[in-house]
């Protein structure tokens, strides 16, 4: 079945524009509220957001559509995507809400649900919720309308739930750190738990004005990272995104370590101290060859699974793995956490630095990536891929590359585009067989 507001994440596009309205909030709200509203229990729903200036309307308008179906609404104010998540398992509630448009910046915005277990949803209940939102929806009785209430006590749940990811032995005294909350919703809680461990903090992107949010900061854009590490002489520099779900890494040196690094360097950790499960780790399509490889050659595995983290989430859960997450930086590490959790990622590979005495540098360049490279190709309409020149120009691009690379090719969740990305031993080839597939797509188009 064909979808018409749920992506790879949820709801997400231009605020006021399209789908993404109060209106649409609203009719989310009743609907996934009708979905959820089982049992004989006073149903609740848990809603943050992070500081995105179109937030506010938002949570109003879920609040609406919320409260008219009979479900109690309890609103955090910023919060990282995990900390929801986190909530609603830990209050109970039938449903959590997080509004964020992720990385994206300002104008967009996004509604992200979770279930009950803190797991986000599953393509079967995104369809049913679909469903609803076309019908007759019934509306509580006036009797029976919800109630909303803010609680002011979400922020140090969260924060007590991350220093719990890490052993109480570990102190992180004598760590410079700088660390860029991208001026999105984790720009209070962040620093505050690895300021709390003993750490010196310098924090940037910790002053959101309802529109900077990941402008010109965060993961996304790490160069004020960069150049405050090396200003400040710190040991590590930490990049979060806007709601917080992503991580990335400066190291003291000024160079960017991304995701596969990052998931080489937590599996070992964990592998040699006998804690990582599955016998290896749970990555996307999109990682490096030289991760795969570097796992093998320590005799763990590496499992693919569609882009989207919910789809390695599926992927861990099936083989029992505790590690998974995306080259872009979502990390998720199922032993503290249900969904990507940016500062717990962080927290994990600050503990592999004291525990090593190692610095960064040494630490996060576990090994060598092969020459990879990715084209996004944006098309007006109908379906490039179809195509039979198209098809044909991939079919001789895998033969080429048969034994000595990958072609991953995929049109994108949320925008008309399509991703090429190809990688190998050889550069020349690689930029030779996405330059080759494009131009097909294009002329396609």
């Amino acid at each position: 079945m064909a979808r018409k507001f749920f992506g790879t994440d949820g709801i997400r596009g231009r605020t006021n524009a399209g789908h993404m309205t109060a209106a649409t909030a609203m009719r989310v709200g009743q609907a996934a509220g009708r979905h959820f509203n089982r049992g004989d229990h006073r149903h609740r729903v848990v809603i943050g957001k992070d500081t995105r200036l179109s937030g506010y309307m938002m949570e109003s308008a879920l609040v609406a559509g919320f409260t008219s179906v009979g479900m109690d609404v309890i609103m955090t104010g910023p919060l990282p995507t995990p900390a929801i998540a986190m909530l609603t398992r830990e209050m109970r509630a039938d449903l959590g809400v997080m509004i964020s448009a992720s990385h994206n910046l300002f104008e967009d915005n996004g509604i992200k649900l979770f279930g009950p277990d803190g797991f986000k949803l599953s393509d079967a209940d995104e369809l049913e919720i679909e469903a609803l939102m076309e019908d007759d929806l019934d509306l509580a009785s006036s009797a029976d309308i919800g109630r909303a209430r803010r609680i002011e006590d979400a922020r140090g749940r969260y924060l007590h739930a991350v220093k719990q990811s890490l052993s109480d032995a570990v102190r992180l005294d004598g760590l410079k750190i700088v660390i860029d909350c991208a001026h999105g919703a984790a720009y209070q809680v962040a620093p505050a738990a690895i300021w709390e461990l003993g750490a010196d903090i310098v924090p940037i992107g910790v002053s959101p004005d309802g529109l900077n949010i990941n402008s010109g900061c965060g993961s996304t854009s790490v160069n004020a990272l960069r150049i405050k590490v090396i200003e400040e002489q710190a040991d590590i520099g930490i990049a979060l995104d806007g709601d917080a779900d992503r991580l990335i890494i400066v190291d003291e040196q000024g160079q960017v370590v991304d995701g596969d690094q990052i998931m080489a360097l937590i599996a070992t950790h964990l592998h040699e101290r006998g804690q990582l499960k599955g016998g290896g780790i749970v990555a996307t399509v999109m990682s490096n060859l030289g991760l795969e490889r570097y796992l093998n050659g320590r005799g763990l595995t590496l499992e693919r699974a569609k882009v989207g983290d919910r789809y390695v989430l599926d992927r861990m859960q099936a083989g029992g793995f505790n590690v998974g997450g995306e080259q872009s930086g979502h990390m998720i590490l199922l032993d503290h956490a249900t969904t990507g959790d940016g500062t717990v990622a962080a927290l994990q590979v600050l503990a592999a630095m004291v525990s090593s005495g190692r610095r960064a540098s040494e630490l996060l360049h576990q090994f060598e990536p092969v020459p990879q490279l990715l084209r996004n190709v944006r098309f007006s309409g109908g379906k490039p891929l179809e195509a039979e020149r198209v098809r044909k120009a991939i079919a001789e691009a895998e033969a080429e590359l048969a034994g000595r690379g990958r072609l991953v090719i995929r049109p994108s969740g949320t925008e008309p585009v399509i991703r090429v990305m190809a990688e190998g031993d050889d550069e020349r080839q690689v930029e030779s067989v996405v330059a080759r597939i494009c131009d097909e797509v294009q002329a396609a188009a």
